[in-house]
């Protein structure tokens, strides 16, 4: 989704990043704006904050892949899955 591998998380978290640098270091995947939906109380679609947006990506993406769906629906690399 970030496409940081695991070494590379690593150093980013040894070396504290703000959750602005992690996403400003991050090449997220192309489909990650096709994640809809509530999370936390808010519509991913209507948060304006990019930051903000982002990091209900991953939340989301945490919150589907813990209730069992592929992360190729949730990323909707298939063209069936797009609502």
């Amino acid at each position: 989704m970030t496409g940081f591998n695991e070494a590379r998380l690593q150093e980013l978290i040894k070396e504290k990043v703000t959750f602005d640098t992690f996403f400003q270091k991050a090449e997220l995947h192309p489909n990650a704006p096709l994640i809809k939906g509530v999370i936390c109380g808010y519509r991913i679609e209507e948060i304006d904050f990019e930051p903000t947006r982002q990091i209900r990506y991953l939340d989301k993406l945490v919150d589907e892949l813990a209730r069992g769906r592929k992360m190729e629906k949730i990323l909707r690399k298939d063209e069936s899955s797009v609502k």
